[in-house]
């Protein structure tokens, strides 16, 4: 690669590879952080597929759902449902031996003393918990730093609490749902500011309850009965669905009050009380559907707690997300800065499809690793990248185009191309056989002299074009032009099983082209030109030639001088040409050509050479 290039292409990726450090890591502290923004719609919308992609789970075993469904609200007769009604299924429920009864109804104002008393001597006869509400206005969810990690905890306006018959009787726990923008619930708090301490949600007020322990806030977790839950910033928990609606168990609160409930659907088990009938209470969508009611949302939390099967998204996991959003883009751009381009966006396309592959894998066990952050850092980088790097090698493709197309003006083109694949070719010489021709125009200097310099460089353009065709269309390098000649040799840019039968070859075409090419010029040229062709085959050295700044392919030896020396015998035997009985032995022609090339076999003396040789003579044109 040409080092101008390779050091613009690596000042370009190294500043590329800074600007993935830079913007990865200014997304990475924001997921850190715990920002939100238009990512996190991207990012919930990977999580519903994720979601799909794992399947639905079947819920453990540990809550049950009791539903005020149609059937409970038309034997009540009433909604909401009169609290002498609801105590009658609270202590149906309590002589079943639940772990604990979660109410998922406020009970903020007294209704009739006889109703509220029986109500909470229901409530008073088992483990419960009840609803309360927080109100909020303004900034109050916005994060305060002073209180460290507390700072993230929902700080409620002011909280609606149960009546204070039954706050004395039961356990209270905030039922407040958030939603994202499409409105699923995906975090549901775990814990409230309130003045200087915290309040439970209604999730956590139920769990802790049952294990008859009060829970432990520690760093990113919280610790109940000794079983730790890993939270997200401001210990919230991201809810981890089973399924769509009724994936957990649940039963109709009108069996309750029927009596006919079997005890061991509920024995052992927190139970869930809460509205389920059309029409009634809080929907919300998931990522399996539509409609899903609010105590089923809680009934999840509630059994991710207990399980311990949540979705895991720590500020640790945050760090490995933020992390991702450096490496990935840096990895992309170091995989795409390698010479082929179109391999290594492959390359990143595989990569790519493994990070997210792998993020689907996680998220079934539990892991909720962040695609959006990642993706956010990568593709502007990749794309800003890829496009760069695209632009660059057009230019530079267009710049080699413009520069072999120019080289190839004063080259011969297969060795042009040859040189560019390989900038080494002949850095030190190589003996090798090759095919030597020589050409030249008879009667020219003379010529010459008549008809002015104009017209004979026209001539001699016009004869070296024909030459180049003949000898480029069966791959032959012309090594030099000599004024009315040419030296031709085959075996270069690399020496091939055939050099001596394309030579041959190229011996009749060139003195065919050049006989219909006289017989076409003007009388005044064509009465006083000819041609000699001379052709032969054996070792020579190939190398480069003249200075480091003004160097020239050729090849020199016996083999060059022979050939050369082949011109001379034509004159003297007056024909037209003559190959050595060598390059004939080695030629591999078919019948019809020997037939063209035959001619009279003689042995001749070579000027300088101390043994003759033999070659073959034909004779054509008139004038020698």
């Amino acid at each position: 690669m040409n080092p101008a290039r390779s050091s613009t292409n690596a000042l370009m990726t190294c500043g590329f590879l800074l600007i993935a450090v830079l913007w990865g890591g200014f997304l990475g502290w924001r997921q850190i952080d715990g920002d939100s923004s238009v990512l996190d719609n991207i990012e919930y919308l990977t999580v519903d597929w994720r979601f799909l992609i794992a399947g639905a789970r079947p819920a453990p075993r540990g809550v049950v759902i009791v539903a005020i469904d149609d059937e409970t609200i038309e034997k009540a007769g009433a909604y909401p449902l009169p609290r002498s009604t609801v105590g009658r299924i609270v202590t149906g429920l309590a002589a079943l031996n639940p772990q604990a009864i979660a109410i998922d109804i406020a009970f903020l104002d007294p209704s009739s003393p006889e109703m509220d008393a029986q109500l909470a001597d229901s409530l008073r006869s088992t483990k419960s918990v009840i609803a309360a509400v927080g109100l909020f206005e303004g900034d109050e969810q916005h994060p305060n730093p002073s209180f460290g990690e507390l700072g993230r905890v929902p700080n409620p306006t002011s909280i609606l609490w149960p009546a204070a018959p039954f706050r004395a009787v039961a356990r209270a726990g905030l039922v407040n749902i958030a939603t994202d923008s499409s409105g699923v619930p995906r975090f549901i708090p775990m814990i409230y500011r309130s003045g200087d301490g915290v309040v439970p949600s209604f999730a956590l007020a139920a769990t802790s309850v049952a294990l008859n322990t009060e829970p432990v806030l520690g760093l990113d977790v919280i610790k109940i009965a000794g079983r730790g839950a890993g939270m997200d910033q401001g210990y919230h928990l991201p809810i981890r669905y089973y399924g769509p609606r009724g994936a957990i168990r649940q039963f109709s609160a009108s069996r309750i009050l029927a009596g006919d409930l079997d005890p061991n659907a509920v024995r052992g088990q927190i139970v869930v009380l809460g509205a389920t009938a059309l029409g009634i209470g809080d929907r919300f969508g998931t990522p399996f559907g539509e409609n899903f009611p609010g105590v089923e949302v809680f009934a999840t939390a509630i059994s991710n707690l207990l399980a311990g099967d949540g979705l895991i998204r720590t500020p640790f996991v945050r760090k490995i997300d933020a992390l991702t959003a450096v490496l990935l883009p840096c990895l992309t751009v170091a995989l795409m800065a390698i010479r082929r381009i179109y391999l290594g966006i492959a390359i990143v396309g595989l990569v790519i499809a493994l990070w997210v592959t792998y993020t689907a894998i996680a998220f079934a066990q539990g892991y909720w690793l962040s695609v959006a952050v990642p993706l956010a850092a990568l593709i502007p980088v990749a794309g800003g990248y890829g496009v760069a790097r695209l632009c660059f090698d057009r230019f530079v493709s267009g710049r080699l185009a413009a520069d072999k197309e120019e080289l190839a003006m004063f080259q011969s083109p297969l060795l042009v191309e040859h040189i560019l694949r390989n900038p080494g070719f002949l850095d030190k010489p190589t003996q090798q056989n090759v095919a030597v021709i020589f050409v030249d125009l008879a009667g020219f200097t003379g010529l010459a002299e008549l008809v002015g310099p104009q017209w004979t460089r026209e001539l001699l353009s016009t004869f070296q074009s024909m030459i180049e065709h003949e000898v480029m269309s069966r791959n032959g390098f012309v090594a030099s032009f000599m004024g009315d000649g040419a030296m031709i040799v085959f075996g270069l840019p690399e020496p091939r099983p055939d050099d001596a039968s394309r030579a041959l070859l190229t011996v009749v075409g060139l003195y065919d082209s050049t006989v219909k090419w006289l017989e076409a010029l003007p009388p005044v040229a064509k009465d006083r030109l000819g041609v000699r062709v001379g052709g032969h085959y054996g070792t020579a050295v190939v190398s480069r030639l003249g200075p480091k700044r003004h160097q020239h392919i050729a090849a020199t030896g016996d083999t060059v001088n022979v050939a050369s020396r082949l011109l001379e015998i034509a004159k003297q035997q007056k024909c037209n040409v003559v190959v050595s009985e060598d390059l004939l032995t080695v030629a591999d022609l078919p019948a019809f050509a020997r037939e063209v090339i035959a001619g009279t076999e003689i042995e001749v003396a070579i000027r300088g050479r101390a043994l003759p040789m033999r070659v073959r003579m034909m004779t054509s044109l008139s004038r020698i």
